[in-house]
């Protein structure tokens, strides 16, 4: 297995494997996020965890909603082992994000994050209430609490209220996104990033870290691990139709790079 964080008490391998290819934002054009959707059936997304486990990973992450619960249960029921960390939000399927997630945990979520949308919201109102709150009903279920943010000064403020069991930091300040500005990403925004991660005691899950494929593998790696702490991760999405060895050739590049001497 690769090298490992406490995440909480859960031992998460620094490379996590991401979902946002597997439910078709690729955060490039519509018709990159149709061929995605066209490529991933849930034959080829269950190979591709087979092939995550094989390779060193053990967790993914991925949204909650109906189409990962049923991918899952099938997995699951097949013998399948990566933990599952559970991004939720109000697009989730259900009426409200307390009701998405108590339907992660019936999935079977082993942690859970407040999609960055929400966190990036709560940062420009200034109130933390509601996000408090839902962090609150996770731990109730004995699980890690974390939120995810485009804006590093999202998570500087989430990190000063201490109310989160960690942070899932994004690379790209591309939170224009959800508010139907598009998606921007600025090659200037990974320093900012690093430098939150740098003052966030709690661990932090570096997403992005590629810019949705604007990216070489090698230098964003790179870069990232040079970074991040070493008690962080980082979650990279993985789009086999572009190269089937896609999630060994990251992972076989995670563990070369974490083998040199610090």
């Amino acid at each position: 297995m690769l090298p490992t964080i406490d995440l909480c008490g859960l031992s998460v391998t620094r490379l996590i494997l991401g979902g946002n290819p597997f439910s078709g934002f690729s955060h490039q054009s519509h018709e990159r996020d149709e061929e995605m959707l066209n490529y991933y059936t849930v034959e080829r997304l269950k190979e591709t965890l087979r092939r995550a486990e094989a390779a060193g990973l053990n967790t993914t992450i991925m949204r909650s909603d109906l189409h990962v619960h049923r991918l899952l249960r099938e997995y699951y029921n097949e013998g399948g082992t990566l933990q599952w960390i559970a991004q939720v939000g109000a697009d989730s399927g259900q009426q409200s994000v307390s009701q998405a997630i108590d339907a992660a945990v019936a999935a079977g979520a082993k942690a859970i994050y407040i999609h960055g949308g929400h966190v990036d919201q709560a940062y420009a109102e200034q109130d933390a209430g509601p996000l408090t709150e839902w962090l609150e009903r996770i731990r109730r279920h004995h699980l890690p609490a974390g939120v995810a943010g485009h804006a590093p000064e999202a998570h500087l403020w989430v990190h000063s209220l201490g109310i989160a069991d960690f942070h899932a930091v994004c690379f790209y300040n591309c939170g224009s996104l959800h508010r139907g500005g598009g998606d921007r990403f600025d090659r200037a925004d990974p320093p900012r990033a690093v430098a939150a991660i740098q003052q966030i005691t709690v661990p932090c899950i570096a997403y992005k870290i590629l810019g949705a494929g604007r990216v070489p593998a090698r230098e964003a790696f790179e870069y990232a691990f040079a970074n991040i702490k070493r008690t962080d991760a980082v979650n990279v999405g993985i789009y086999r139709g572009d190269n089937d060895r896609m999630v060994e050739e990251d992972a076989a590049l995670t563990a070369e790079i974490l083998a040199r001497p610090v």
